[in-house]
C-alpha cells in the first residue's frame, strides 16, 4: 500500500478510476474532452488528486480543490472524487487515503458534499462537523 499525490505519470490510472467512479454513481463516463480538461486542471494546480497504489496499480483516488474558508479563516479544501476499486475496499485504504490527502494538501479543513446514504461512511472517516446543506448551482 503506497499513498501518493497523483501526477502526470499516473493519469491513465486515474482515468480508469474516474470512469469506474462515474459508472458506480450512475453518471456517464468522462469524454475525451473532459479528460483533457481534467489533465489541464491538474497541470495548472486547479485540482489535486491523491491515491493509493497496490499491486503496482492505482486502486483508489480522491481530489481536493483549494479555497479559503471563514470556518477557520484559512486555506480549506473541497473533497471529491473519492473512489476505491471494490476489490480493495475494507482494507483500511479509505481512512489512510483521507488522512494522507488532508496532511499533504496543507489545508486547515476539508468539506465534502455527499448523498444521504454516504453520510455514515464520511462521518466514520472523520467528516463530523455539520455545515448545513451543500447545493450546486450550474449545469
Amino acid at each position: 500500500m503506497d499513498f501518493i499525490k497523483i501526477g502526470a505519470e499516473d493519469f491513465e490510472g486515474l482515468m480508469v478510476l474516474q470512469t469506474a467512479y462515474k459508472a458506480e454513481i450512475g453518471e456517464a463516463a468522462p469524454t475525451s474532452a473532459e479528460f483533457e480538461s481534467l489533465k489541464e486542471a491538474i497541470e495548472k494546480g486547479q485540482i489535486h488528486f491523491y491515491g493509493c497504489r497496490c499491486d503496482n496499480a492505482l486502486v483508489a483516488c480522491c481530489s481536493i480543490c483549494y479555497t479559503y474558508s471563514t470556518f477557520h479563516y484559512g486555506k480549506a479544501g473541497v473533497f471529491e472524487d473519492f473512489y476505491i476499486q471494490p476489490k480493495y475496499r475494507h482494507q483500511g485504504i479509505a481512512r489512510k487515503l483521507v488522512s494522507f490527502a488532508y496532511e499533504q494538501s496543507g489545508v486547515g479543513s476539508l468539506t465534502v458534499g455527499c448523498a444521504d446514504c454516504d453520510l455514515p461512511m464520511y462521518q466514520s472517516l472523520g467528516f463530523r462537523i455539520p455545515l448545513g446543506n451543500m447545493l450546486a448551482f450550474g449545469e
